[in-house]
C-alpha cells in the first residue's frame, strides 16, 4: 500500500519534538545518496534529535539506499536483518528506509522487512519528520512519489549536517533524461528538474558566508543543466553560465562538478574551467567502455573516438588538467575483441583515475534482459587486467609529481593513523604528510613518494 500524505511543496514550520532522541544513518551509494543523507541528518537536528554512536544507542535509524550494484539489495536486507533484532530488544526504535531502491522496490521493502516503521522514496525527501510522526502514532507507512512534484520540492531547500565544514555539496539539478541501457537512475530519479540559477548562487553565497570554501555541483548530467528551464525571451541558462556565476562567489576558492556526460560535455564549458579560477583542474567524464559497439547497446551516443575527442579538448583548454572516469567490464555481449578496444582507449586517455566495476545486471533495465550475458569468471579476469593497467597509470602520473609542491586543502586525520593528516590537490588527488591540522586549511605540500591512489609528502613551511 502506498499512503499519501499532505501536499506537495507545503513546509509548514516544525517545532523540535524529538530533542534529545538519537539517531543512526547509514548510506550506500553515489554523492547524491550522500548528499540526500546530509540533508536528513540535518532534518533530524532540526528537530532535536542528536547523532548517536550506534544501533544499540539509536531511536531512529534510517537507511538510505542506493540500488546501483548488484549487492545492493543484499546489503540492504542484511542490515535489516540485524536491525530486527535490535528492534526485539528495543520495541520503541524506529527503522526507516529511503532512497534509490525503496523508490524501486516500493513495497517489497514491506513485504520482506514488516518490522521497518517508514518507506519513502527519493522525490519526498523532506517528508521524513512527517512520515516518522505518522509511523509513531498510527503504525508504519510507505509514501513514494513518482516524480518531483517541482522545483521548489528539490532537497536543496532543507536543512544540511555536513562532515566537513569547508566543503559542500550543492544541488543544481535532479533526474536524468538519458536513456543508458544499464542504468536505473531515470526510473528511480525521475526526469531533469533543473534549479534556477539564482537559486543556486544564492544557496552557494550562503554557503560561503558560513564558511564554506569548496563547493561540488551535482547532478546526473550536470553539463545538460538548464534545458528544462523557461525562456522567458532570453536565453536559456547552461552549464557553462552557471559554473561563472558560481565563480563570482565571494569566498569559494574551489569549484567541483560531477558528473558530465560525455556526449554533451562542449567547447563552452572547456572554456568556462579555464577562465574561472575558482574551477578545479578535474574533470570526472565517464567512458563505460571503449568498444563502439558496446557502447551502441549502451546507447551512449557517442563513439571511443568522439569521446577522446572531446576529453582531448578540455585538456587542451585547462592546462595541468587531470581525469577520472568510469568503466563497466563484462557487459552484455562483450567479446575479448571489445574488451581489448577497452584496454586500448584506457591507455590512450592516460585517466588518472578510474571507477571500474563488473557489469551487474539491475532488473527493470533493458540490459538486464539482453542475451550474451558475459561469464562472470571471463568478466572477473577481464577487470583484473583491467585495474592491473589503471594501476601503472596512475603511479606514473603519480610519480610525476615527485618534488613538486601543491596547494591542498585539509580534510582532518588519516583513517588508519590520527597522527598523518590527509588532504586533497585542486586536481583531487590525496596526499597525506606528517602532523595534526583542522579540516578547512589551505597549505603546501612537497610531494615526496607516490602510489596508484595518494601522495605522500611534507609540508613547506
Amino acid at each position: 500500500m502506498t499512503v499519501e500524505l499532505g501536499l506537495p511543496g507545503v513546509r509548514p514550520r516544525r517545532v523540535p519534538t524529538r530533542t534529545g532522541r538519537r539517531y543512526l544513518l547509514r548510506t550506500f551509494g553515489c554523492q547524491m545518496n550522500e548528499h540526500d543523507s546530509e540533508r536528513l541528518a540535518g532534518m533530524f537536528e532540526a528537530d532535536g534529535m542528536l547523532p548517536a554512536a550506534g544501533v544499540d544507542d539509536a531511536d531512529v535509524v534510517l537507511i538510505n539506499t542506493c540500488c546501483i550494484r548488484e549487492n545492493a539489495d543484499n546489503r540492504l536486507y542484511g542490515h535489516l536483518g540485524h536491525l530486527k533484532a535490535a528492534k526485539d530488544r528495543r520495541p520503541g526504535m524506529r527503522i526507516m528506509v529511503s532512497g534509490c531502491l525503496a523508490q524501486k522496490d516500493r513495497d517489497v521493502v514491506r513485504d520482506r522487512a514488516p518490522w521497518v516503521d517508514v518507506v519513502f522514496g527519493t522525490h519526498n525527501l523532506h517528508r521524513a519528520l512527517t512520515l516518522l510522526d505518522h509511523a509513531e502514532e498510527w503504525g508504519p507507512v510507505t509514501e513514494i512519489w513518482e516524480e518531483t512534484a517541482s522545483v521548489d520540492d528539490l532537497p536543496s531547500v532543507l536543512p544540511v549536517r555536513r562532515e566537513m565544514p569547508h566543503s559542500a555539496w550543492v544541488t543544481i539539478m535532479v533526474g536524468c533524461n538519458n536513456a543508458c541501457t544499464f542504468c536505473i537512475v531515470p526510473s528511480v530519479r525521475g526526469a531533469e528538474i533543473s534549479r534556477r540559477p539564482g537559486d543556486v548562487v544564492r544557496e552557494v553565497r550562503d554557503l560561503a558566508a558560513a564558511g564554506v570554501v569548496e563547493v561540488t555541483l551535482l547532478g546526473q548530467n550536470v553539463n545538460s543543466y538548464g534545458r528544462d528551464l523557461a525562456v522567458d525571451g532570453r536565453r536559456r541558462p547552461v552549464f557553462a553560465d552557471l559554473l561563472r556565476r558560481v565563480g563570482e562567489v565571494d569566498g569559494i576558492e574551489r569549484i567541483r562538478f560531477t558528473s558530465p556526460h560525455p556526449k554533451d560535455i562542449r567547447e563552452d564549458v572547456a572554456a568556462a574551467m579555464a577562465e574561472t579560477p575558482a574551477v578545479c583542474e578535474h574533470l570526472h567524464l565517464p567512458l563505460q567502455s571503449g568498444s563502439p559497439r558496446i557502447l551502441r547497446a549502451m546507447q551512449r551516443g557517442y563513439t571511443p573516438e568522439r569521446f577522446l575527442d572531446k576529453l582531448r579538448m578540455v585538456e587542451d583548454a585547462v592546462p595541468g588538467l587531470a581525469t577520472s572516469t568510469d568503466v563497466i567490464v563484462g557487459f552484455p555481449g562483450e567479446t575479448e575483441a571489445d574488451f581489448a578496444r577497452t584496454l586500448d582507449v584506457m591507455a590512450e586517455a592516460r585517466f588518472d583515475n578510474a571507477y571500474m566495476f563488473v557489469y551487474s545486471p539491475r532488473p527493470g533495465t533493458p540490459a538486464a534482459g539482453m542475451d550474451d550475458q558475459v561469464d562472470p569468471q571471463v568478466a572477473q579476469e577481464r577487470f583484473a587486467r583491467l585495474v592491473d593497467l589503471q594501476q601503472r597509470i596512475s603511479l606514473e602520473k603519480n610519480e610525476a609529481l615527485l618534488g613538486s609542491v601543491v596547494e591542498v586543502l585539509t580534510e582532518g586525520p588519516s583513517k588508519k593513523d590520527p597522527a598523518v593528516a590527509t588532504a586533497r590537490t585542486r586536481t583531487n588527488k590525496v596526499v597525506h604528510f606528517p602532523g595534526e591540522f583542522p579540516t578547512g586549511r589551505f597549505l603546501r605540500a612537497t610531494v615526496e613518494r607516490a602510489a596508484p591512489s595518494h601522495l605522500m609528502g611534507s609540508l613547506v613551511p
